[in-house]
């Protein structure tokens, strides 16, 4: 029998470490929690390649005297904790003392930090979580730490991060997360020395939204405040016309914190009930305010989740805050940015609304010019993974002609041997009513017509035939969409959409299939982004094929609008005739109902 041994000190922090430290994005992300904890009022966060060779966090907080400094990197050293009492109501964004020491384990740490008052600083250097020098130094009040060589010493975790740019993209996503749930202080970004993003720090929400989550997607949110036993929620979430292909545009915050958390998600996808159309989610920014003592932040190393003691409240309050803003959606969104937003952004409104709609531009101290969005003449060709190959037609099809693309999608059908049916109509924008062989046959219309647009696409060697569109529409996604897009540009373009980069986080979609509209594109090529980055399939044509489903489902007609019986007749004739009986997902696509079952339920028989 093996026998029990006692870890080395060092080797237990090494393992411990894996709890808080799972990649370089967990550097930046606890490292900016101490900076906010420390006071500060202004951070910037900078990293080279993924964050694993260099990141740096500075900030102008409280810094640290030589003695605290001496003591900060020892496991379960902490500012902010001094009894069990102080765990019933922590009000802290770290508290833990372990994050400090569990960085240090596994990377080359210097720090320079000088206390507020102070005459001088001092400046240390920690390997692998032992302290080789400690000096006086000359420095800004505040604290600077670089973090270098990640996971140096514990190779096997080195060889399970994922690609720089995949990495990049998580620590973007990080620090962008910890900016958003702080208006009040001013972050900065930089990678491989370029900036990502920067926000004012003038303790307004709207400016953080508009400064990280860009021109687009603030204009379409709608304010939210409501308080209800003792929890306030305030944000913003999206109209219901400009609901999102995935959930990567939901925030949530508890106390200032990024949390995720289902009960929330939940109760605010529950107030859209009824007013999104199906596959589209709601954007949302949530800063929910409670007692320390009502949440439980102490669930997870991470913090990324917690625990509320009274559920039900936080849901309920969630949920009244949402609906009543989705109610009051008619009145206009009237949100001013500050006088330091609107320097940043050199732009002459006042308002979301009100800026043009042709200049797409982020708010930075970069000073680069805003891009102006227009259809280029002539361009050079691109790299191929953004580049799709002209579709083999005479003629292209213009953002207008939809309905023309409906009928090439239903052209096989017209052959089909249908027996004989009588389409009476289109009952509650939904269902396509048909007589058929003495029943009453109801027709989920998007259903079985994206079972047509699939059945046809699968058949289909060729690469997706695409549209070109007469207008680039201007595509703006989350770091980690961005990513995916990148990673996956030739994929896209097998499946007709044809992209090029238009800033950070920005693309111009220049072509997309023929069956889809344009104003499904953005929801299309989102959906796309979240099945490649999530998707688990075996093999290249079963991943194909699932992709494939988001695209039928996007070229597909909508439900909750009305359509021309030509269309619908097509419809109703291939689901009579039998070519059509399942959706791409395995659901029916029509229920019967016999005169006998009709004359029973009418008490005509007995």
């Amino acid at each position: 029998m093996t026998r029990i041994n006692i870890l080395p000190p060092h080797l237990a922090d090494m393992i411990a470490a894996g709890e808080v430290v799972e990649r370089p994005a967990s550097v930046i992300k606890e490292l900016m929690e101490n900076a906010f904890d420390a006071g500060a009022k202004k951070v910037t966060v900078e990293f080279k390649n993924g964050g694993a060779p260099y990141i740096r966090i500075s900030d102008d907080g409280c810094g640290m005297s030589p003695e605290d400094a001496g003591i900060a990197f020892m496991r379960h050293a902490t500012s902010k904790l001094h009894d069990e009492r102080g765990l019933e109501a922590i009000g802290t964004m770290g508290f833990r003392g372990e994050a400090l020491a569990a960085i240090s384990a596994v990377s080359r740490i210097e720090l320079c930090t000088r206390e507020k008052g102070s005459d001088e600083g001092i400046k240390m250097t920690v390997e692998a979580g032992d302290i080789v020098d400690m000096l006086p130094c000359g420095c800004p009040e505040g604290t600077s730490i670089t973090v270098r060589d990640i996971f140096f010493n514990t190779p096997a975790r080195l060889k399970f991060l994922k690609s720089d740019r995949s990495e990049a993209s998580a620590c973007i996503a990080a620090a962008l997360h910890c900016a958003l749930g702080r208006p009040e202080v001013s972050v900065r970004c930089i990678r491989d020395g370029a900036e990502e993003f920067f926000t004012p720090g003038d303790a307004r929400s709207d400016s953080a939204v508009y400064s990280l989550l860009g021109r687009e997607l603030a204009s379409s949110l709608l304010p939210c405040r409501g308080s209800a036993d003792g929890v306030s929620v305030e944000g913003f979430v999206s109209s219901p016309a400009k609901g999102q292909g995935s959930r990567s545009r939901q925030y949530f915050f508890c106390n200032g914190r990024y949390i995720r958390s289902a009960l929330l998600q939940s109760a605010v996808e529950q107030a859209y009930r009824n007013t999104l159309l199906t596959g589209r989610f709601p954007a949302c920014v949530v800063y929910l305010t409670l007692g320390n003592a009502a949440v439980d932040v102490n669930v997870h190393p991470a913090k990324t989740e917690v625990k509320f003691s009274e559920e039900k409240k936080v849901f309920d309050a969630v949920y009244q805050t949402v609906r009543s803003a989705l109610e009051a959606e008619d009145k206009p969104l009237e949100i001013s940015l500050s006088e330091g937003t609107k320097k940043l952004t050199e732009s002459a409104s006042a308002t979301f609304n009100d800026r043009p709609r042709t200049t797409f531009s982020r708010p930075s101290f970069s000073e680069r010019p805003a891009p102006v969005f227009k259809p280029a003449p002539a361009r050079a060709p691109q790299s191929a993974v953004f580049r799709s190959p002209m579709p083999e037609y005479d003629s292209v099809f213009p953002a207008s002609t939809k309905s023309e693309n409906v009928e090439k999608a239903v052209e096989t059908v017209e052959k089909i041997a249908s027996p004989a049916y009588r389409l009476i109509g289109e009952a509650l924008n939904t269902y396509i009513l048909v007589e058929f062989d003495g029943k009453l046959l109801l027709i989920d219309k998007h259903a079985a017509h994206e079972r047509m647009i699939f059945d046809r696409l699968v058949q289909s060697e060729r690469e997706v035939m695409s549209q070109t569109l007469l207008e680039p529409i201007l595509v703006r996604l989350s770091p980690e969409d961005s990513e995916t897009l990148e990673a996956n540009g030739e994929t896209l373009s097998e499946l007709g959409f044809e992209l090029e980069p238009f800033g950070e986080g920005a693309y111009a979609l220049r072509a997309l299939p023929e069956d889809i509209d344009p104003g499904d594109a953005t929801a299309a090529v989102e959906e796309l982004c979240v099945k490649l980055r999530t998707g688990g399939a075996d093999d290249a044509k079963a991943g194909r094929t699932e992709l494939l489903h988001t695209v039928a489902c996007k070229a597909a007609i909508k439900a909750g609008r009305r359509h021309d019986p030509a269309e619908l007749d097509r419809i109703a004739k291939a689901v009579v005739s039998g070519e059509v009986r399942y959706c791409p997902h395995g659901r029916p696509v029509s229920v019967t109902l016999t005169k006998a079952e009709l004359d029973k339920f009418f008490s005509r028989i007995v």
